[in-house]
């Protein structure tokens, strides 16, 4: 449990609690309905809490006043077809309610996020989103994300953008 604060959302509490806690399924389940507006359906990419545990993954919840208002988590994969490397890492179920956006949240979680690969010895951020999601392609490109091989259930899809980024250890 680590708190900080972010532009202009005061003292964020960050507590990692594993993607089977009832408010990483209730943010869960937040942007699934968010998928459906933004593309019809929600994301069918099969995920399993375990996938989510460490040393092979991390799922981390951002709480504002002690409300649950972002999240977010990765898990290891290895390589294997359409450009996956040992060492990658998928960030999955990056997400900021509504009312929270705009201050800083889903980048305090990516940088945080970030830092908690690199901790498990992992080189490279990997993640795939879509088109309907402006926001989200701008905020990874700002962070240095650049497109990559398309890859998951999702890579044939038209609407479909994949992003990576070599991850760094800190000095």
């Amino acid at each position: 449990m680590e708190s900080t604060a972010t532009k202009d959302a005061g003292i964020v509490e960050f507590r990692v609690t594993g993607y089977a806690h009832p408010d990483a399924q209730a943010l869960s389940a937040e942007v699934q309905q968010e998928y459906v507006r933004r593309y019809g359906d929600p994301d069918e990419t099969v995920m399993h809490p375990e996938d989510f545990d460490a040393p092979a993954g991390l799922f981390m919840i951002a709480y504002l006043g002690g409300r649950p208002v972002a999240c977010g988590g990765w898990r290891a994969k290895q390589a294997g077809p359409n450009g996956l490397r040992d060492g990658d890492a998928e960030l999955k179920r990056m997400f900021v309610t509504p009312d929270a956006r705009g201050r800083g949240l889903a980048r305090a979680v990516l940088r945080r996020l970030e830092q908690t690969a690199v901790e498990a010895g992992r080189t490279r951020f990997i993640l795939e989103t879509g088109t309907g999601q402006p926001e989200a392609i701008a905020l990874y490109e700002s962070e240095g994300y650049v497109a990559i091989r398309k890859f998951g259930i999702y890579k044939d899809h038209p609407l479909s953008v994949c992003l990576g980024k070599e991850l760094v250890a800190a000095v």
